[in-house]
C-alpha cells in the first residue's frame, strides 16, 4: 500500500490512501521542445537592460518582441513561427500534465528555509519565498515539482538554493497565475506560468526556461539559461521519513525549519517513475 504525504509547518504526516503512487509522468518529447526556449512568451516578450538568455527566445501567438536589441542570446529568436507554436503546445500540455499529478500538500504560503526533496509538492493558493529555499536532490534522474495554485512572488535577493545534484535532475514550477520574480532573485528550475511572468532586476535563473502560457513575459536586465549551473553552496543533510503507515514526524518550528520528503517508489520493478530531461 503507498503513502500520501501532508506537510505542515510543524509536523509531516504519511496517511495511507491505498494505491496511490506518486510520480511525475514521461513526457520528455515535449520536455526537449521547450528546453530549447530560455524565454517563450504568449501575447508580448518585453526587455528593458541588458539581458543574457542561453537558449532560444520564442513568441506566440503575439507579434511584439520589444528591446531584444540589448539581449545578449546564444539561440535564435522564434518570433510567431512553427516553432515557437509548438514551444507554446507542448509547454501547455507538460503544465497539465505536472499540475495534475499527486503531490505533498504545504501548508501556508511560505518558501522560506524549507528544504525539499524530489517529489511533488503543491501550494493551494500563493507561494511566497522571501530568504532561501532548499532542494536537495539525493541521486540521478530526479525531479522536484512545485505547484503553484495561485501566483508566486520572490522577495529581492532572495534564494533558491539546489545541493546534490547529479545527471538528469531537474526543478520544474507550475504557477496557476503569473510569477514574478524580484530584483536580484537567485532562481532555479523552469517556470511555466499560466499567465505571465516578470523578472526584475538583476534576478536570475540559472538553470530552466520561463514560460508564459497565456500573457506576457517581462525581462529587466536578466540571466536565464537553459543550461544548468544550480549553486551548491552549502551542505544539506536530508531527513528521510520513516517507514510505515500512520508515521508522524515533528520537525522544529520557525527559523530555519526542515520540511524533507524522501521520494516513494512502489516496486514497479526496473521502470523508472522520475521524468527524464536534462542532463546537469
Amino acid at each position: 500500500m503507498s503513502k500520501y504525504w501532508y506537510l505542515t509547518a510543524g509536523k509531516i504526516k504519511v496517511f495511507s490512501l491505498g494505491l496511490l503512487i506518486i510520480s511525475v509522468m514521461a513526457v520528455n518529447a515535449h520536455a526537449q521542445t521547450i528546453d530549447n526556449f530560455a524565454v517563450l512568451g504568449a501575447s508580448t516578450v518585453t526587455n528593458t537592460g541588458a539581458t543574457t538568455l542561453g537558449g532560444n527566445l520564442g513568441l506566440y501567438p503575439g507579434t511584439s518582441i520589444t528591446g531584444s536589441g540589448t539581449i545578449t542570446l546564444s539561440g535564435v529568436i522564434d518570433d510567431t513561427n512553427g516553432a515557437a507554436a509548438t514551444g507554446q503546445s507542448d509547454a501547455l500540455t507538460e503544465y497539465t500534465t505536472l499540475f495534475h499529478e499527486p503531490s505533498i500538500a504545504v501548508a501556508g504560503g511560505s518558501l522560506n528555509g524549507l528544504t525539499l526533496g524530489p517529489g511533488v509538492y503543491s501550494f493551494s493558493s500563493t507561494a511566497l519565498l522571501t530568504t532561501t529555499l532548499n532542494l536537495a536532490f539525493t541521486g540521478t534522474d530526479q525531479t522536484i515539482v512545485i505547484q503553484v495554485d495561485s501566483g508566486l512572488t520572490t522577495g529581492s535577493g532572495s534564494k533558491v538554493l539546489v545541493t546534490g545534484v547529479e545527471s538528469g535532475d531537474n526543478v520544474d514550477w507550475v504557477v496557476g497565475s503569473s510569477a514574478t520574480l524580484g530584483s536580484t532573485t537567485s532562481f532555479a528550475g523552469t517556470i511555466i506560468a499560466l499567465t505571465s511572468v516578470s523578472l526584475d532586476t538583476g534576478a536570475t535563473d540559472g538553470c530552466g526556461s520561463v514560460i508564459a502560457l497565456n500573457a506576457a513575459v517581462t525581462l529587466q536586465g536578466n540571466t536565464i539559461s537553459t543550461g544548468c549551473s544550480y549553486g551548491t553552496t552549502g551542505t544539506v543533510t536530508p531527513t528521510p521519513i520513516p517507514p510505515g503507515g500512520g508515521t508522524t514526524v515533528t520537525v522544529p518550528e520557525g527559523g530555519s525549519t526542515l520540511l524533507y520528503l524522501c521520494s516513494f517508489l512502489l516496486p514497479l520493478g526496473a521502470m523508472r517513475v522520475f521524468r527524464f530531461r536534462r542532463s546537469i
